[in-house]
Order: structure tokens, then sequence, then C-alpha cells
């Protein structure tokens, strides 16, 4: 059965098409709809209210046909058609865990759809969903199916659907279909009352039940049903020739009948977890579900299979997605659209059982070994009572297991974590000392990675972040270059000394080209009401001495020419707080800048108290090859530090930011004595991470609502050294993102 929000838009279009041909001179061919959705997806398993449909159930659908652009409320302005395999053909489709996070990248408001060929389209969503949620109210329900004798007329009841009073429309309809292949029932009702706007309205009265007529239904066979509440924004059949034009919220219920037999099969169990899989781009990755039908029983002849990703119904082409023995679900010619999460329900004549979701990522796997680990978990140093994360990458691994001095990991009392790629220890001391390993498997073997040697340290000369930096393209307006940092920690008192610079001119030393021949650097302070003060600014550096000395202080690279117009400032006595660096063209130029903050603590002075960098964060227009987003720091002291990088794109839609990044790729760099750098870890999607949001929220970070968004995170703990974290468009695209670097502490 197709998407709920394809069904609706076909049986709407022809709804529509007929009553609005009736009301006037419009026509519409019910074939042809161009439109925006939102949807909200339910499933009935008994009597009691319909539950979620999966993990995702709220999607957002752009219909029609040719190529162009979608442009959102706020600024965002998406290309059309998105390639994601799971749209069937639709121009866009993603799937939400929240109406929240549906609203937060399309709100409500005035969208334009462009394509080619057509004249600009315009629809305002302001409705919301209906006020009921559809529901069947009545009948026999066994195993999470409802069970219908076929040779007796069977009468569905429903919730009711009011009339639709806002807007253009109401709509409801009720689709039949047969789900397992054994037959072609395909029925199906629907209403729709009709405001044309010119004082003419065309309606019927809200169907409250449905008659299945006896014989219409196979005793054994499987059905899958669809009860949908539609309330329609806009209808439009003038603009588009032989087309509606719509915008709509529906609720769409799915619900499983069987048809009554003397002898029902067993109902289906799913008796483990769906394994989480790994494939390599262009290739090729296989869910299987642990399926049974009952002590002894085979498989039943009528057997539904539903597979979701991202809360969506895959249509098996036997191309992309191949249905396999057994219910297996293959997915072919990988790409990052794949990275998602897949979900089955499985029916039968003796009842319906949903598998646990599980996620595809990218990897370099080979069909039919053991895992293979990558990437090896480093030993680590950390200071008594901090946060350590040892991680591993295996390919082909469904699950891991990490484990303490050869014994497996249980979560709890600081350890999280135990069953993923990233062991997290928080509040580390001698008793956590010791040797970590990870262990990762799939259906062909387990491969255990190399120990690990943790070691806690009582030192006061703590590992931290002592010199933050940020290179970027400099634009005007909204796009200079602005780099926030927080001055302060955890137990800390008195103020850090701090050395700021733009640097531009003295960049073209190192080979940067069309580097900003004039950067102008501002400090403010971030205030409590949100305003921010500005407390210093200086255009050319003009050979300071104390800027000279500071340079040499904390190893920045050296000033030589004082009459360049780099920039700089000391400040030896900065408060705990909030800041910005701001970096523009004095004349209003562009180009090429790098903004650095160092710690100017002098050397042997600090101890744990002293105030020290916990933050920086930098929004900037990453471009491509040299203007992507370069954000550098240094890690002193003694002892590894954890840290959570993180690059946002489209988690700052919601915020207003206009032309966002809407894939930001993640690469993280250590630097080497020789000038080389060597890539430590990656990431293009954060993939709703536990120990990503987790860190989030307790460092202060905000949240990302979306598991599925592009947005693109790693938690690591380094020793001491300098590194590198680079944003740029997965798929060379440009935009504004978002990078932002935490202490964990």
């Amino acid at each position: 059965m197709d998407s709920p929000i394809k069904v609706m838009g076909r049986i709407l279009c022809a709804a529509l098409g007929a009553a609005l041909l009736y009301a006037g001179p419009a026509r519409a061919d019910s074939s042809n709809v161009y439109g925006l959705f939102k949807s909200h997806e339910y499933l009935q398993t008994s009597s009691a209210a319909p539950v979620a449909l999966s993990t995702f159930p709220y999607s957002f659908s752009v219909q029609g046909s040719g190529t162009g652009s979608l442009s959102v409320p706020g600024g965002l302005t998406v290309t059309l058609p998105q390639s994601n395999p799971s749209n069937n053909g639709d121009l866009l489709v993603v799937g939400f865990a929240s109406e929240s996070s549906l609203l937060g990248l399309y709100p409500n408001g005035t969208y334009k759809l462009s394509l080619s060929g057509l004249p600009t389209l315009s629809y305002t969503v302001t409705s919301g969903y209906a006020a009921s949620v559809p529901q069947v109210t009545n009948g026999t329900w066994q195993n999470n199916v409802l069970v219908v004798d076929p040779s007796s007329a069977a009468t569905l009841n429903f919730s009711t659907f009011s009339e639709y009073s806002q807007g253009v429309a109401g709509h409801m309809s009720i689709q039949i279909q047969s789900a397992d292949g054994t037959n072609s029932v395909n029925v199906r009702q629907q209403y729709a009352t009709i405001n044309t706007g010119s004082g003419t309205t065309v309606s019927a009265t809200p169907f409250t039940s449905y008659q299945i007529p006896a014989g219409t239904l196979t005793a054994g066979s499987v059905y899958q049903c669809q009860l949908n509440f539609d309330s329609v924004g806009s209808a439009d059949t003038t603009s588009v020739p032989n087309a509606i034009s719509v915008s709509l919220y529906t609720d769409a219920l799915v619900f499983y009948i069987v048809g009554k037999s003397s002898s029902p099969p067993a109902a289906p169990t799913l008796s483990a977890n769906l394994a989480n899989q790994t494939g390599p781009l262009g290739g090729s990755a296989t869910f299987t579900p642990n399926v049974t039908w009952g002590s002894g029983a085979q498989q039943p002849n009528s057997v539904s299979w539903l597979w979701l990703v991202n809360g969506l119904p895959i249509n098996f082409d036997g191309v992309k997605y191949v249905l396999g023995p057994g219910g297996t679900l293959t997915v072919n010619n990988i790409t990052t659209f794949d990275v998602a999460t897949y979900q089955l329900i499985v029916t039968t004549g003796g009842g319906l059982a949903e598998s646990s979701a599980a996620t595809l990522a990218i990897g370099a796997g080979t069909p039919g070994t053991a895992p293979t680990i990558t990437t090896q978990p480093s030993s680590q140093t950390i200071a008594n009572g901090g946060t350590v994360s040892f991680h591993i990458d295996a390919t082909g691994a469904s699950s891991y297991q990490w484990l303490f001095n050869g014994n497996p990991l249980s979560n709890g009392n600081g350890v999280s974590n135990v069953t993923g790629g990233t062991l997290v220890i928080e509040g580390a001391s001698a008793s956590s000392a010791g040797s970590y390993a990870c262990s990762a498997s799939n259906s062909n073997g387990t491969t255990t990675s190399n120990a690990a040697t943790l070691s806690v340290s009582s030192t006061s000369d703590l590992g931290r972040l002592v010199n933050i930096s940020c290179r970027a393209a400099v634009g005007t307006g909204g796009n200079i270059l602005i780099a926030g940092f927080v001055v302060g920690g955890q137990g800390t008192s008195g103020t850090l000394p701090v050395l700021i610079r733009g640097t531009g001119p003295a960049l073209a030393g190192f080979g940067v080209a069309g580097a900003l021949s004039d950067p102008q650097l501002q400090l403010y302070r971030s205030n409590p009401d949100g305003s921010s003060t500005l407390l210093q600014t200086n255009t050319g550096w003009s050979g300071n001495s104390s800027i000279t000395a500071e340079d040499s202080a904390v190893g920045a690279f050296a000033l030589t020419n004082s009459s360049s117009k780099d920039s700089a400032l000391y400040v030896p006595n900065l408060q705990p707080n909030s800041y910005t660096s701001q970096i523009a063209g004095a004349l209003g130029d562009t180009g090429v800048s790098l903004a650095e903050i160092y710690d100017a603590t002098p050397a042997g002075t600090y101890t744990p108290a002293s105030p020290r960098i916990i933050n920086i964060s930098a929004r900037v227009q990453v471009g491509t090859g040299g203007n992507i987003l370069i954000a550098g720091f240094v890690i002193g002291g003694s002892t590894s530090k954890t840290v959570l990088v993180r690059a946002s794109g489209p988690a700052l839609v919601p915020f207003g930011v206009p032309g966002t990044l809407p894939d930001p790729q993640l690469n993280l760099y250590r630097s080497n004595p020789d000038g080389s750098s060597t890539l430590l870890r990656s990431n293009t999607g954060w993939g709703g991470k536990t120990e990503i949001s987790s860190t989030a929220s307790s460092v202060g970070a905000f949240a990302w609502s979306n598991p599925s968004s592009r947005d693109s995170a790693l938690l690591a703990t380094l020793p001491p050294g300098s590194y590198t974290a680079q944003v740029s468009g997965s798929s060379n695209d440009t935009g504004v993102a978002l990078v932002e670097l935490y202490e964990v502490p």
C-alpha cells in the first residue's frame, strides 16, 4: 500500500476536483495533484485509543512533478526534488519524531512552490489537525488485528469527523486494500465539504460507518486499511491546467483486518530486537527480522510486511528496496539519504507484531563476514573526577558490548552507552582505571577491539582548552565572522587574561588566498537580557608591544608587519561570562579571516580554580574549497580532555536563520608536528545518538529535536595537542552553519 499521504492525495484530488467542478467553471484532473501535506499517522491494534504508527509519526510532503524549489517561512529554500529514494516519487517527504520538530523546520505560514514550466504556487498553511483522532470504535480485536467474518456483512463504526470550519474544505475517507497479494480487494468511501469562497458550499454528511459486503473478504487473508481525517487550508484548480493545488493537514489511521478463519495461524512474534546495519556508499545492507510463527509452525501463506523508513512506508521496487524471504529488507545503492531509522510491522491471519527500531549507517562492511574494526579505542589519562569516552568504528556491526578488564560492562554509576560505539564514563576515579575493549558483533561473528588503558591522575595541571580559533570567509551584514566563547568552569573564581586576534593580511604568508585586507575586531560581552555590550575595538594592531609579548607567551604565530591591518586585543582580566569576537571588513569588504582566542594565563600559574575557556562557537557562511569552516583548538595541561563538537545547519532554521547549510559534514583532525594532519573522526548526520543528546544537555547546548536531521556531532576524548574541526557541505553545497566546541567536565 502507498503511504497515507500519497493515497490521501489521489482520493482527495478526485473528491475536491469533482466538487469544485460542480461549484464553478474550474476543472481538475483527479490524477494530477500539487501540494503541501502535513501528516500525523496512527496505528490501531485494539479497541483502545490508537498509538503512533512508528518512532516518526509526523511527516511533511510535497507532491507534484518537475524540478524547482520550495521557499519555506523563515527563509529556508529547499531544492526539489530531493533525491531520497524513500520519497516514492514525491518531490519531498521528511519524517519527524514530534510535531514540534516538524513545525521547527516547516512552520505554518506562506510557502512558495516554484517548478519548471509552472507559475509559482503559493500556499498559506495555517490550519491544524482534526479535532478528533480517527478510530474504529467497534469490532472484535485479537492479537492486534480486527477480525471480520467474510461470510456476513460487517459494519465498521468510526469516531466522528466534525465539519471543518476553517480553510476551504474538510475531507474524510476509508480505504480497505489487500495487503498480502492474495486478492484484489480495494474499496473506498469518502466525504468532502467545500467552501468555494464565493458563497457556494458543496457538502455531504460525514459518514460514521462503512459496511463491508458479505463475500468481499477471504478467510485467512490480511487487509490494510486507512481512515483519513483531512483539513484543507487551500485548494486551487486554475493555476495549473488539468490539476489541483492544495495544502492540508491530515490525520491518517492505519489498521489491519483479517478474514476470520476456522483454523487461524498463531500470531507472529519478533523474538529479538531488529539489529542496526552498516553498509558502504553505493553498496547494500540487509535487515533480517527474527520472526516466529508459533511452536513448530511455518510461515503462513498470507503475510503482510510493512517496512517503514523514518515512519514512511517503503515501496518494494525490486531494485532499490528488495523484500526477501522471511521479511528481510535489502537496501541497495546506499546513499546518505538511507542513513535513517527502519521498523517492521508484520501481519498474518493470526495477528500483528511490531519490531524495534534499527538504524542504517554508512561503512565499508563486507557481506558474510564478522565486523571489521576500523577505529580502535585510544588509551587515555584523565583527571580525577573528569569525563572520558572510548570510541570504536566497526563496519558490518549490528551490536556492541564494552568490556572492563575483560568483563561486560553495565550502564550505571556514571557509565553509559555500554552497547554503543562510544562508551562514556563520568566522574572517573581510581576504581575506573583499567583496561577497556569493545566487542562488535553481527550474525556472522564477533570481533573484539584492542584494549585501551584508562589512567586516572590527581594532577592539578588539568587538560583544558587553551586556544580556540575559527577561519572562515567573512561577508557583510549577518555573514560577518562571529566567534562566541565562554569563560568560566565549575569551581572556578577570579578573572582570565586573554589574547584575541583577527588576522587577514598575515594569512597570505601561509598561502591563504583571498584574505580579508582590513579585519576590524570587536569584543562584545553578552548580557542576561539577551543584549550585548561593546567592550573594545581594534583595526590594525600597530606593532603594540603587549601584543608581541603575548603572541610569544601563548605560542601564536608572530605578527611581523606593524603596519598591517591585522587586529588584536589583550585583555588581562576578563570576567567569567559569555563573549563574542566579531570580525568584519573595516570598509565593508569581504575575504577570509582567522579569529583566535588564547588563554593567556602565565605559565606555571594555572590551578583548577582558575577560570578557563569552556566553549567556543562560530556561525559563518560555509563555502567550498578554501572557504569551508575551519575551527581550531588546542588542549593544554597534562591530561586528556573530553569535548563535544557540533555542526548545526538544519537545527538553525527554528531560530530564523536564513540560507542554512542543509547537510553539514563534520571532520575532526589532529595536527601533527611535521605540519600534516590526521583525520580522527567524521560524522554526517548525528542519528539521534543518546551520548550526543545527553552530553549536549549537560553542557547547556541548545537541544536538537530531530534525530533524522543532517546536523552532525562528535563526542571525543583527546590528549593534549592541536586539533581542527572542519565543516563543509557533504554534497559540496553551501550555506550558513554553526560550529560549537564544548568542554565536557
